[in-house]
């Protein structure tokens, strides 16, 4: 029986009206049309489904059964375009996202506090890590989109520029460098270096930048928070993008701009190929493309002032 939610509720409000012409005027149909759906109904079914008379219309026992089904039918229908409609409304949805932990840490808070005051329906789920594993989840579908750099392998993956995040250096208070309102590559390159490890999107920028002027770490580490640690102790210096300055917020660190030309760490928002964001997803993803005028900010915000 090949039954549309047109037919069903045709056939019910015939079922309640027991009249053709009251139950036409309810779908907003002529009779000749309503007429013609319910006899598409029972030529479907191969048998009839209504007794009729000149002044009554009644169920068959087939009817009847018909009818119990047809309720259920059009309640799930029902439920299913409400929760569509939810959807559409940004009353209702899931959004997974991916993002490197720096931008996790600092810039995605108070843009996804936002989204989520405005968008209180909408569950949120943010997986912070490094590049690699980053854009392998928007590959494999675990999540809808990340913020995060590019690799060389962007196979099945689409990427939309958000920003140049220039780099950086942080030392301690008291080290000669942050005596200097600017330090060029040189003159750090001639101190201890504290170096993110070789598979963040941070210490691949960097050497690609680079070139075949390559800095020597002194120590290398995974996580921004031990570099923190490092400088602070006076163990070295180091070299890292604006969107992490956050970390470097303390007292007795130094935050230095950086001479000459300057590395910086482009920065994407990276989804599949050829796949359709779902309506919640879209809605944060244009979200922080909106955002891209006011990532150059962070910087300022991260206390440059010297």
């Amino acid at each position: 029986m090949n039954l549309s939610a047109r037919h069903l509720r045709a056939f019910v409000a015939l079922a309640e009206e027991r009249h053709f012409t009251r139950a036409a005027q309810r779908c907003h149909l002529t009779q000749p049309a309503f007429s013609a759906l319910i006899r598409a109904i029972e030529d479907d079914a191969g048998m009839r489904l209504f007794d009729r008379t000149t002044r009554h219309v009644e169920l068959t026992a087939e009817g009847r059964i018909l009818e119990t089904s047809a309720r259920r039918l059009l309640a799930d229908f029902e439920l299913v375009m409400e929760d569509l409609r939810d959807h559409a409304a940004r009353r209702r949805g899931r959004v997974a996202l991916a993002a490197l932990p720096s931008l996790a840490a600092g810039w995605l808070p108070d843009i996804l506090a936002d989204f989520h005051r405005r968008y209180p329906g909408i569950a949120l789920t943010l997986r912070d890590a490094l590049l690699d594993p980053c854009l392998d989840m928007v590959r494999d579908g675990e999540v809808d989109f990340a913020v995060a750099s590019r690799r060389a392998d962007m196979a099945e993956l689409d990427s939309e520029f958000l920003h140049a995040d220039r780099f950086h250096l942080v030392c301690r208070a008291d080290h000669p460098l942050a005596a200097r309102p600017a330090a060029t590559l040189a003159q750090v390159a001639k101190w201890p270096l504290i170096q993110l490890a070789r598979n963040s999107s941070v210490r691949q920028h960097l050497d690609a930048a680079l070139g075949r002027r390559k800095l020597r770490p002194l120590v290398e580490v995974e996580h921004l928070a031990t570099v923190t640690g490092l400088v602070a102790a006076g163990l070295g210096v180091s070299i890292v993008p604006e969107m992490t300055l956050f970390h470097f917020q303390r007292p007795g660190v130094a935050i230095r701009p950086l001479a000459g030309k300057v590395p910086t760490r482009a920065l994407y928002l990276v989804k599949r190929t050829g796949r359709t964001l779902p309506l919640a997803a879209q809605t944060l993803y244009e979200t922080l493309l909106r955002e891209r005028e006011h990532i150059a900010s962070i910087a300022h915000h991260a206390g440059l002032s010297r």
